[in-house]
């Protein structure tokens, strides 16, 4: 008898909508889709009850402000498991604004997002478990959402290891992943970046996870991929999954300025 093995057995989930629909999220095994988590995304200001608010400041309220004043920030994302308990967030916490002399987000200030967890030490408290930059590289033929991704050292900020940096076609959308093997073969290399990837990292090891994305104006749905060796309870992957919501919000918040923000056939 012969038993095949998968080397690198891997959780698919899928967004069942657009990350500002605040959609279901499920597993995928085969034909079955399976509920596992909600996403809420919100734009509006904190209120005094959330523990998230401990981490939020100077949250705008409508997209309208957010053009007027010619920036995009206090978007959110809380990850939901089946009880309801939120178990995952995401949020910005550098707003993305057009850079000086131009009409979009650029490496010299990139946008900023927050990915945190619960506090198992303090059940109504988060801790931030990593930091999600991105900004837009004008190109001749076409222009790429760029991503800089770190992870905190014990959940403290400070103790920062870049995980993953990745360029994702701005028209046609792409794969944001965290893989130390493939990123150590072709390195996005920045000032910050020696491009060594490997052993850097709590969450380093190979392949850890992949999010495919659509690109501005289209309908996405995030699709992505874990290494089962990383994910030992629900909270594991619930992480993921607000990484996810961030990198797939981000191909909006670096919409050039003098544009719309549009997905699919909502625009705003």
């Amino acid at each position: 008898m012969r038993v095949k093995l998968d080397p690198d057995p891997r959780y698919v989930f899928q967004f069942e909508d657009e990350t500002m629909l605040s959609p279901q999220i499920v597993q995928l095994q085969g034909n079955v889709k399976q509920p596992i988590f909600s996403c809420k995304f919100t734009r509006d200001r904190a209120s005094q009850v959330d523990p998230l608010s401990n981490f939020w400041s100077n949250a705008a309220d409508g997209s309208n402000q957010d053009m007027g004043r010619r920036e995009r920030k206090g978007w959110r994302v809380k990850i939901h498991d089946l009880s309801g308990s939120a178990v995952a967030a995401a949020f910005i916490t550098t707003p993305f604004v057009p850079a000086t002399g131009c009409d979009w987000v650029a490496k010299s200030n990139p946008g900023a997002w927050l990915i945190v967890c619960p506090d198992p030490c303090s059940p109504e408290s988060w801790q931030p478990w990593g930091k999600l930059e991105a900004w837009r590289e004008r190109g001749g033929v076409r222009d790429c959402i760029c991503f800089r991704f770190h992870v905190f050292s014990d959940g403290q900020e400070g103790g920062e290891f870049l995980v993953s940096e990745v360029l994702i076609n701005a028209e046609k959308g792409g794969e944001f992943f965290i893989d130390t093997d493939r990123q150590a073969a072709t390195p996005m290399l920045s000032p910050q970046s020696s491009g060594d990837f490997a052993g850097l990292s709590p969450v380093a090891g190979g392949f850890v996870m992949s999010c495919r994305v659509q690109g501005e104006g289209k309908l996405s749905k995030p699709r992505v991929q874990l290494a089962m060796r990383h994910v030992t309870c629900v909270e594991d992957a619930a992480i993921f999954m607000a990484l996810a919501a961030a990198v797939d919000l981000s191909i909006e918040a670096c919409v050039p300025f003098r544009r719309k923000i549009r997905r699919g056939t909502h625009s705003w």
